[in-house]
C-alpha cells in the first residue's frame, strides 16, 4: 500500500468504527462518522473537478468541519490549506491569490466579511457552513446540503507520498506569508515521530485549545487519528476555568500547552485545586518554558511527564527534551527527534565541533519541507545541499549552540522573527502598517520578553516634523487592522533612531533599551 496521510484516517475506522474520535461543543463523532462524512465530501470535490495537485483553503477554525475537511481534501489527492479565522481580508486575500485555490471552505460571517474578496479571486467554489439565502451565486455551495448527498462514488486520486498533502502558510521576515510545502511522506514521518516520543495510545484523552490553523494544534488531531485516541477539541483558550473543568470531568491525560496557558491554568487553579491528576503528560512548544513554568506544571499536574519541545513549520519538529531531563537541563530543548538529524554550521558554512559555540541550526530528515510554495528564492535560501550527493538539508536560520552532551540550547532568530502568544511575527509587518500610519516617519519593532506571551512586541516610532499622535493611538490603529498577535504591547515616541556606522537603525541598541524598559516597575504603555 502506497503510504497516504489518509491511511491512518481508513485503519482506525475500520480497526475502532464506533470508538469517539473527537468531543467538541456538546457533541461527539465517531472514527467512522469522520470517516464516512469526509468521503462524502470528497466525492461531492470530485464532482466539482478537484483532483490531485489542486489546492483547497480551510478557513473554518476549531470546528469538526474543519476536521473533516482536511480528511476529505486529502482523499482527492488535493491539497489542504488550513488557515487561521483571525485573519484579515488583505491576508485572506493574499492567500487565496498566491495559491491559486480552487475552493474555499468556511463560514457564514467570514464569507459575509469578505464577499467582494471571494466573488474577484479564482475560485471554482466557496463552500460555506450555514450558507445565507441571499448568497445566490454559483460560486457559493452550502456545506450541510453537500454533507447530506451520500449517494456519490468516491474515485481513487492516484497520488503518491512525494505529492504534497499541505500548505501552511506562516510570516516570513519580509512580512510576505509563505506557504510551507509538505508532502504526504513529511507528514507521516512527521507524525510517526511525534508518536515515537510522546506515546500517544488509543486510552488517552487529548484537550486541545490550539489553533487547528498551526501546526502544533492541527498534528494534536492527526496524531489522535493514526492511534485512535479521542480529542477534546475547544475552539479557543479564553477562560481557564473552562478548560480545568474539563479536564476534571473528561479526565484528560494529554495537554498540549503553550507557556500562557500554563501560567493562566495555574493561577485560576489556585482559587479551586481541582483533582487534575488524570493528566499524564504535558507538551510545550512555540514559547520556551521559564523555571517558574516548569515548577507550575509540577503543581498542577502531579503526575505529569512534561515534554519541552522546539520545531519550525518547514520541518515540524526538531529537538524534544526527554522529561527525565527536565530538571538537569532546564534550559535545553533538547536532542535531535526520532528519524532526525541536527548539527551547527558557522558563518562559513563549516560544521561546528566544539561545543558549546554559537552556530545555525541544519536539519536533516525526512519532515524537511518540499520548499515555498511560490518562492524559489526563498526556498534555495533554507534547503541546501546536505551531506550526501542530492539530498537538500534545512538552514533553520536559528542560532543554537550544543552541550557536551549533544543538547541543544536556543539562542535567537537570525531575521529578528518575534515570538508572540506561540505565533511568530514578522517585525517588518508591522513596521509597515505602522510606517504607514499618516503622522510616522520612522519606525523600528523588536521583541522583548514578556511573562505571558513569551515575547511581545515593542515598536519605537519618529513622527513627521510638526505631526501629533499620541502612543495609544497607535495601538488602537493595531487593534483595528492587524491580528492579536502583531499589535504591539508597547510603543515609544523617539526624537530619532539610533544608527549603526554605516547608517542603518541600530536595532541591537534599540533592543536594549527595549528590554530595559519593558522589564521596569513602570510599563511605558500597554495595549
Amino acid at each position: 500500500m502506497i503510504p497516504k496521510m489518509q491511511n491512518f484516517l481508513e485503519e482506525t475506522a475500520y480497526l475502532y468504527p464506533k470508538k469517539k474520535a473527537v468531543a467538541i461543543s456538546g457533541s461527539t463523532y465517531t472514527f467512522s462518522d469522520i470517516h464516512e462524512q469526509s468521503n462524502t465530501l470528497a466525492a461531492y470535490l470530485q464532482s466539482q473537478q478537484i483532483e490531485r495537485g489542486d489546492r483547497v483553503v480551510v478557513l473554518l477554525g476549531n470546528t469538526i468541519e474543519t476536521i473533516i475537511s482536511f480528511w476529505a481534501i486529502l482523499k482527492t489527492g488535493a491539497i489542504v490549506i488550513p488557515v487561521g479565522t483571525e485573519l484579515k481580508s488583505n491576508k485572506i486575500e493574499y492567500i487565496l491569490n498566491d495559491s491559486e485555490a480552487s475552493v474555499l471552505i468556511t463560514n457564514e460571517e467570514i464569507a459575509t466579511q469578505n464577499k467582494i474578496v471571494l466573488t474577484s479571486s479564482v475560485l471554482k467554489k466557496a463552500i460555506v457552513l450555514n450558507k445565507p439565502d441571499h448568497f445566490i451565486e454559483s460560486l457559493f455551495e452550502d456545506y450541510n446540503t453537500i454533507l447530506s448527498q451520500k449517494n456519490q462514488e468516491l474515485k481513487s486520486s492516484n497520488l503518491i507520498s512525494i505529492d504534497l498533502a499541505a500548505i501552511l502558510y506562516t510570516s516570513g521576515s519580509t512580512g510576505e506569508p509563505k506557504g510551507v510545502m509538505l508532502t504526504h511522506q513529511n507528514m507521516i514521518a512527521a507524525t510517526n515521530s511525534l508518536n515515537t516520543y510522546l506515546g500517544y495510545n488509543r486510552e488517552d484523552k487529548v484537550l486541545c485549545a490550539l489553533p487547528l490553523s498551526f501546526d502544533y494544534g492541527l498534528y494534536q488531531m492527526i496524531m489522535c487519528i493514526s492511534k485512535g485516541a479521542m480529542l477534546v477539541l475547544e475552539k479557543e483558550f479564553t477562560w481557564p476555568i473552562f478548560l480545568l473543568k474539563k479536564i476534571v470531568k473528561e479526565k484528560i491525560t494529554i495537554l498540549p500547552a503553550v507557556p500562557t496557558m500554563v501560567m493562566l491554568l495555574f493561577e485560576q487553579n489556585k482559587k479551586y485545586q481541582f483533582d487534575l491528576s488524570s493528566i499524564r503528560s504535558l507538551t510545550n512548544t512555540g514559547a520556551a518554558l521559564t523555571q517558574s513554568n516548569i515548577q507550575m506544571v509540577h503543581e498542577l499536574f502531579p503526575n505529569v511527564e512534561l515534554f519541552s519541545m522546539y520545531g519550525l513549520t518547514e520541518c515540524k519538529r526538531c529537538t524534544y527534551l526527554p522529561p527525565s531531563d527536565i530538571d538537569k537541563k532546564p534550559n535545553s530543548v533538547g536532542i535531535a527527534i526520532p528519524n532526525t538529524e541536527l548539527w551547527l554550521v558557522d558563518d562559513d558554512d563549516n560544521k561546528i565541533t566544539e561545543p558549546n559555540q554559537i552556530g545555525q541550526l541544519v536539519i536533516r530528515g525526512a519532515t524537511v519541507m518540499n520548499g515555498y510554495w511560490n518562492k524559489p528564492e526563498k526556498t534555495a535560501e533554507k534547503l541546501k545541499s546536505g551531506m550526501y550527493t542530492g539530498e537538500k538539508v534545512l538552514y533553520t536560520g536559528d542560532f543554537c549552540s550544543l552541550d557536551e552532551d549533544g543538547y541543544l540550547y536556543f539562542k535567537g532568530r537570525m531575521d529578528h522573527m518575534i515570538n508572540s502568544r506561540g505565533i511568530k511575527v514578522s517585525p517588518k509587518e508591522v513596521e509597515d502598517y505602522i510606517g504607514n500610519i499618516p503622522e510616522i516617519n520612522a519606525v523600528v519593532v523588536t521583541g522583548v520578553p514578556h511573562e505571558d506571551y513569551g515575547e511581545a512586541l515593542f515598536a519605537f516610532v519618529v513622527l513627521k516634523e510638526g505631526k501629533s499622535i499620541a502612543e495609544k493611538e497607535i495601538i488602537i490603529s493595531c487593534i483595528q487592522d492587524l491580528e492579536p498577535y502583531k499589535v504591539p504591547e508597547y510603543v515609544r515616541i523617539l526624537k530619532t533612531i539610533p544608527k549603526t556606522p554605516n547608517g542603518k537603525f541600530n536595532v541591537i541598541a534599540l533592543k536594549d533599551i527595549a528590554i530595559k524598559e519593558a522589564t521596569s516597575n513602570t510599563k511605558i504603555l500597554s495595549a
